[in-house]
């Protein structure tokens, strides 16, 4: 399926049989669904399916399930499920089908339903039924076209003996809520949760009854109910609420002063530590799975007993300005709201699917394309190949586009004859020069023609403009250059125009540059699509190197001026989260895997190899400011011919490089803002339809400034 601009998803979340999607008795998954089906650009197509036999749903668009054999010795009810589910999929025809943690039921619809499947973990996969195993947990890996968990912790818990390299298909979306004004509180101590050993009820009611004979102005309140009770809280100023909605609870939160959360096992998440801290509790938590990602400003136990929670109890009730001061940052800081990360699932939804505007060929220029395509590495390079970006704007700009790939055609086409294989890739060129008859040749980074063959087609059409591209340094000074030069060198004279990523001027006692012209890396709108200043990215700053595109990784024992560089940076600012690759034998990163970790990141380093030279940058600029990073490049490349300081960010040496990276880190808004000011700016200059009309206005003789 190809999403045409403007078209809405259709959408089915599936949620277990046994969550009730209702508002007296919504759990965990059942309010995730909700909230974020409420701020969702898709809630219109967006159908929640389950089992109910209660009447007041949480939203609408609730499509009960009826299930006859829900306790049935004999049937499977999972498989009654299924089955109807199925009929009703099939026949509504859904884009897409989330389903919400029951890996069984995932398997049973996968090759039933012809759909686009999301998958979301609420739970440790290693305790569900259907993705215990490696090979359970590999197979969902594989069938999902996304993976979502709730926590890290739970991600951590799926990869646990899988490679970690394989987490690109997967995404990490927290509960979440929203910000609350500030309330009078009540001197009220609250639990909420199961009413068991696991939980730390018992521990809570050691400590809360202590307290309440210690300070008789305070009162406590228990949240929840529990199947097999054996533990309960005899105290006058002690409250047993049993099972009340969310929304009762959520108002009980706020006019309360203390929460405490002191699970024994390992949540998740930790939906109520997220809650009462954002509601102004002073919330004290034990360190349990994903508690600890719930709030930066929760009393974190140091040892879970009833003798410290009973003390941090204490402690917050003695020091008020201590208590008050943890209530406000908890309100004022929250890590998870619903608005961001309803944008961040809409996102996720639509990129699951090929997106753009649809253009038709005007009977304009005919131009063969030549270039790398990278068969031979899966198209790992899509997102970084220049012949990718200018073959998009060439179609886009009304011209007809063929295509060919010289390296991928010798292997392809290897031959047992006598005849060497570079001989037949003439003919095929000549040929195939003679059925199409372009008006443009546009080749990049070969040698693989010959300069006979390109007299020939030359002769087939007199009025043939032929022009190279080359995207790597030429820089004399650097080893790696010398060869570039040459390979430029060896069609230079002969072609029309050469377009190069350096100012001409830096080779112009090496070569005959009058036919040279410099261009920058274009921005294609369907390669850069991300805006990550509207994300909530969980590293700091980006980088990624190798050792040439053709290598998949480091060759050993190598070390250039960027890893010399790299080292100082991390020795100035050693506590900041780097994301780097390519560097300390943490290998390169490609495709799919170096766009989800480029959007991870704040910030990203543009750093080339050899010296900072006026206008080179490798084409990793394009990805960073592309996608909305805020870019660091030395100012002796002498990008503020292009761009201002409004929009990227220039440094000067290593100190003043990492001064800037600890200001910005500090100041999250206007990072965002240049961040935002220079991916608008890069596409208002230089996106690929502008630099391939850049081309061809050069190649049709015509006066035109790229900037």
């Amino acid at each position: 399926m190809i999403l045409k601009k403007n078209q809405s998803l259709k959408i089915a979340s599936i949620l277990p049989y046994k969550e009730n999607y209702t508002v007296n008795k919504a759990s965990a998954a059942s309010l995730w669904v909700s909230e974020f089906y409420k701020k969702s650009k898709f809630n219109k197509n967006n159908f929640i399916y389950g089992h109910t036999k209660e009447k007041k749903y949480l939203t609408k668009n609730y499509i009960n399930i009826n299930l006859k054999y829900l306790k049935s010795k004999f049937k499977s009810t999972t498989n009654e499920y299924a089955d109807k589910l199925i009929k009703d999929l099939n026949f509504k025809n859904y884009d897409i089908i989330e389903i919400h943690n029951r890996p069984q039921l995932l398997l049973k619809l996968l090759n039933k339903v012809k759909s686009r499947f999301i998958f979301y973990f609420h739970n440790d996969p290693i305790s569900m039924k259907g993705s215990k195993s490696v090979k359970e947990r590999l197979n969902i890996l594989n069938s999902v076209d996304k993976l979502i968990f709730v926590s890290e912790w739970v991600r951590e818990r799926f990869f646990l003996d899988i490679d970690k390299k394989l987490q690109s298909k997967t995404e990490v979306i927290y509960p979440s809520v929203y910000k609350q004004k500030a309330v009078r509180k009540k001197n009220n101590i609250i639990f909420v949760g199961r009413l068991n050993h696991s939980k730390g009820y018992d521990l809570f009611k050691d400590a809360i009854i202590k307290i309440l004979d210690e300070f008789p102005n305070w009162c406590a309140f228990s949240i929840g109910d529990e199947d097999r009770r054996s533990i309960f809280i005899s105290h006058p100023r002690h409250k047993e609420l049993g099972f009340i909605n969310h929304k009762n609870t959520l108002n009980l939160l706020n006019e309360s002063e203390i929460a405490v959360v002191p699970s024994r096992w390992d949540e998740p998440f930790g939906r109520t530590a997220l809650e009462s801290s954002s509601r102004g509790c002073a919330t004290i938590i034990s360190n349990k799975g994903g508690l600890k990602e719930t709030t930066d400003n929760a009393i974190m136990l140091k040892k879970l007993d009833a003798k410290n929670i009973y003390q941090e109890i204490k402690k917050l009730i003695k020091y008020p300005k201590t208590k008050e001061r943890i209530q406000k940052l908890g309100r004022k800081n929250i890590k998870h709201l619903i608005t961001e990360n309803t944008k961040l699932i809409d996102q996720i939804r639509e990129n699951i699917f090929p997106r753009f505007n649809a253009y038709y060929i005007k009977n304009k220029l005919k131009i063969i394309n030549l270039y790398n395509q990278g068969q031979k590495h899966n198209h790992r390079l899509f997102n970084i190949s220049l012949g990718k970006k200018f073959t998009n704007g060439f179609v886009r700009n009304g011209h007809d586009v063929l295509e060919i790939s010289d390296r991928d055609y010798l292997r392809n086409n290897k031959s047992f004859s006598l005849i060497p294989n570079k001989i037949n890739f003439q003919k095929f060129l000549i040929d195939t020069f003679k059925n199409y008859n372009p008006d443009i040749l546009f080749f990049g980074h070969t040698r693989n023609l010959e300069l006979q063959t390109l007299d020939t087609i030359r002769s087939i059409n007199k009025n043939l403009i032929i022009s190279q591209w080359n995207e790597d340094p030429v820089m004399p000074s650097l080893d790696y250059s010398k060869q570039n030069i040459s390979n430029i060198n060896l069609y230079s004279n002969f072609v029309d125009h050469n377009f190069i990523t350096t100012h001409p001027s830096i080779i112009k006692n090496k070569i005959n540059i009058k036919n040279f012209h410099f261009f920058f890396v274009p921005v294609d709108r369907n390669i850069e699509r991300f805006d990550v200043y509207k994300l909530s990215p969980k590293n700091d700053l980006f980088y990624a190197m190798s050792h040439g595109v053709n290598r998949a990784i480091l060759k050993e024992s190598t070390e250039d001026n960027r890893i010399i560089f790299l080292d100082k940076l991390v020795n100035k600012i050693p506590n900041i989260k780097y994301d780097f690759y390519g560097f300390a034998n943490k290998q390169p990163i490609w495709g799919n895997d170096f766009n989800n970790a480029l959007i991870n990141s704040k910030m990203g380093l543009n750093l080339s190899r050899g010296k900072p030279t006026k206008y080179y940058s490798s084409n990793r600029i394009a990805s960073i400011m592309g996608n909305g990073l805020l870019t660091f490049v030395d100012k002796k490349v002498q990008m503020n011919d292009f761009f201002s300081k409004n929009e990227i960010v220039f440094y000067s040496s290593i100190n003043d490089l990492s001064d800037k990276i600890k200001f910005y880190l500090k100041n999250d808004k206007l990072r965002k803002k240049i961040s935002k000011k220079g991916k608008n700016k890069y596409f208002k200059l230089f996106n690929e339809s502008k630099i391939t009309k850049y081309f061809i206005d050069i190649s049709l003789g015509k006066q035109i400034s790229l900037f």
